[in-house]
């Protein structure tokens, strides 16, 4: 046998004897936020996939090839969950047909099943607006929901992947100390936001209104979900000549004019908040969304 063929009868036996490369846990996450969180709890060991941007209202998303694509080949799928998603995700788990991450599978992870949620709806009417019969989802604004969703997402990646369980032990041990630290350091810089009056575009504030001390006056929406009327900004206005507010906050998805209108009337701030990973510049992971949320905050106190 020449020195050619012996190398390929080599490297066939090698090949043979050589354990499998293990895959990257695939991860389709369906708002940046949870995204990102993967990525720091997975590192290397996960393959992330995010469905929306910072840019989209994550209520109004369409169910496109690609994401059903992405969804046929996940191992895990990581949404907020309580009806957030209920307009679109159902559709895109039911086409990609993978048994894997199905709605009560080990596959499926939904943050909101972790936290506890404000603003559950007295009674469910759908005059009322985009009610969710759970409560508020948009949770992401409180840090310490963050840290209660990393502690489960944590042990959940470990039981889908085994083989990597110690790395993401370790990271989630790492993770969890770098945020303590920079949560202290937020709500210490934070605190002459207590109290602040501000007026928001839609009822997505509700959790950094908790957590801050932020005292919301007045929605741009009449009801949730239901884009401002004429007559309903009036009303806002009039609210403002009687209490003003600090700064009107909007997300980088939603309309600008309504916000505008406000400011040209009353001169109060207006303030685009990232809202999630990705909102700004500075918002590139979870630790830039708070650095950078508190301290545009802070920029419109006098």
């Amino acid at each position: 046998m020449n020195h050619k063929h012996l190398y390929a009868a080599s490297l066939f036996v090698f090949t043979l004897l050589s354990p499998p490369l293990q895959a990257a846990l695939r991860i389709l996450a369906c708002e940046p936020e949870w995204g990102a969180l993967a990525q720091e709890l997975g590192g290397d060991d996960v393959s992330v996939y995010t469905a929306t941007t910072a840019h989209q209202d994550p209520h109004h998303i369409q169910a496109r090839p690609s994401l059903i694509a992405q969804a046929r080949r996940a191992d895990l799928v990581v949404c907020t969950g309580a009806e957030l998603e209920i307009g679109w995700l159902p559709l895109v788990l039911r086409r990609a047909g993978n048994p894997k991450i199905q709605t009560g599978t080990t596959g499926y992870f939904a943050a909101t099943d972790f936290v506890a949620l404000l603003e559950k709806p007295q009674r469910l009417d759908r005059a009322e607006g985009d009610v969710h019969a759970a409560g508020n989802p948009h949770i992401q604004l409180d840090p310490h929901n963050i840290l209660r969703v990393a502690q489960a997402l944590g042990p959940r990646l470990a039981e889908l992947d085994s083989q990597h369980a110690d790395q993401y032990a370790q990271r989630l041990k790492d993770f969890s100390q770098r945020w303590q630290a920079a949560m202290g350091r937020w709500e210490t810089q934070a605190e002459p936001l207590k109290g602040m009056p501000i007026v928001v575009y839609h009822r997505a504030w509700t959790y950094l209104n908790h957590w801050l001390g932020l005292d919301q006056l007045a929605e741009l929406e009449p009801r949730p979900g239901v884009p401002p009327t004429s007559s309903h900004l009036a009303e806002v206005l009039d609210k403002m000549k009687a209490q003003p507010a600090r700064a009107v906050i909007r997300a980088p998805y939603q309309d600008q004019r309504p916000v505008q209108w406000l400011h040209d009337h009353t001169g109060i701030a207006m303030l685009e908040l990232p809202f999630t990973v990705g909102g700004n510049a500075q918002a590139g992971d979870l630790f830039g969304l708070f650095d950078s949320t508190v301290q545009m905050l802070l920029g419109v106190q006098p």
